[in-house]
């Protein structure tokens, strides 16, 4: 499944937010979309998933323009984690990752939902957790069962609102390597809100950057981490340091000082510790 989005504008009254948006995205892969605070990174998600109306603009899966669906036929096709959870009542992680089947349902849960919840508990290693209350996890673990939720919808893309926020490193990589297996293993089309920068040059397959509601750059993240665009776009000056896993940036002091001091071994040993996360 590829997901294509075309000419997607959106305003908040007379605020423009978004303005010409397109981006293409592969099932198989990550898209990651970066950006700083307020450049609509978020709007967009929410504008795809349909939660905001956008005006002009489509959203196209295969073809099939999603926004001519019904709302149900859209959730059968689309997950959505948003960067908090809304929960207000305790539920238990089974029932809430059972949540996502509520697009398939009719009558009620069945033995097949009940097989689909069970597998995706599995997979993300939450069997041990099911009668556990949601309010009683840590930050990184139900992170995962919103994911796991998104997951029983089995829906061919999924879009996630900054999924490693207000997580520790472990928790940060555990999540996002989840996210990575998903893509690869199951073949899903994912779009990912990310504020780090090397996070998301680890992770992603594409980058989309956005600044001021318009797209800035887009392609792998060797070509869109340069020092130049990051200069343009977050207004910091940078050095990229290329890793096996991908370019890492160091960016305002931190770059200042590599690049003044000349010291040759300082700057082998920040790409060591680049390539080791």
């Amino acid at each position: 499944m590829n997901l294509k989005v075309k000419g997607i504008c959106f305003r908040y009254g007379s605020r423009e937010v978004l303005r010409d948006v397109e981006l293409e995205a592969r099932s198989g892969e990550i898209l990651a979309i970066i950006g700083p605070n307020g450049a609509g990174k978020s709007t967009l998600l929410r504008c795809i998933n349909r939660i905001l109306k956008p005006y002009p603009g489509s959203v196209f899966l295969d073809g099939k323009e999603l926004f001519r669906l019904k709302a149900q036929e859209r959730a059968q096709m689309m997950g959505y984690v948003p960067q908090a959870s809304g929960e207000v009542f305790p539920c238990t992680v089974f029932e809430t990752v059972l949540m996502g089947r509520k697009p398939h349902l009719s009558w009620g849960v069945g033995k097949g939902d009940l097989e689909v919840v069970g597998a995706v508990l599995q997979r993300m290693g939450l069997v041990g957790f099911a009668e556990r209350y949601l309010n009683e996890l840590s930050g990184g673990e139900k992170q995962k069962v919103l994911l796991a939720r998104a997951l029983a919808q089995e829906p061919d893309v999924l879009l996630l609102d900054e999924p490693t926020s207000n997580l520790d490193v472990k928790h940060q990589l555990e999540v996002l390597e989840l996210v990575r297996n998903v893509a690869q293993q199951q073949g899903k089309c994912i779009l990912m809100v990310m504020h780090d920068l090397n996070l998301a040059a680890r992770f992603s397959d594409q980058l989309l950057m956005l600044k001021d509601g318009l797209v800035f750059a887009a392609g792998n993240p060797q070509a869109v981490l340069t020092p130049e665009n990051i200069k343009a776009v977050y207004e910091v000056e940078a050095i990229i340091v290329p890793t096996s896993l991908g370019p890492y940036v160091i960016t305002t002091k931190a770059s200042d000082s590599l690049v003044n001091s000349g010291d040759k071994h300082q700057q082998v040993a920040v790409a060591a510790a680049a390539g080791s996360r």
